[in-house]
């Protein structure tokens, strides 16, 4: 009946900020970008892993529920700096 991956995972993202914004990753040979949504201060969101869906980027101050616990998010660095490149090894 269910192919081992369809509906079995979900998370629930909530908003700490105004404009976070999560993306859904494709599944497959190549992972490309296939969903982009927006999410403001106190919204939330449930996403579902699906045969095309197989991974979530978060980008922002947000809290993320799943079958684990919970996360929260640090949003991005002071420097505006994404990778972490740049920075000097703890």
């Amino acid at each position: 009946m269910n192919s081992g991956f369809m509906g079995d995972d979900y998370i629930v993202v909530k908003a700490l900020e105004n404009g976070v914004t999560i993306i859904g990753l494709s599944r497959g040979k190549d992972t490309k970008f296939n969903h982009t949504e927006k999410l403001d201060k106190g919204e939330i969101m449930i996403f579902q892993f699906t045969e095309f869906t197989s991974a979530v980027k978060i980008r922002g101050k947000a809290e993320v529920v799943h079958r684990y616990g919970s996360v929260q998010s640090e949003g991005p660095t002071p420097s505006g700096d994404r990778a972490g490149k740049g920075r000097s090894p703890a």
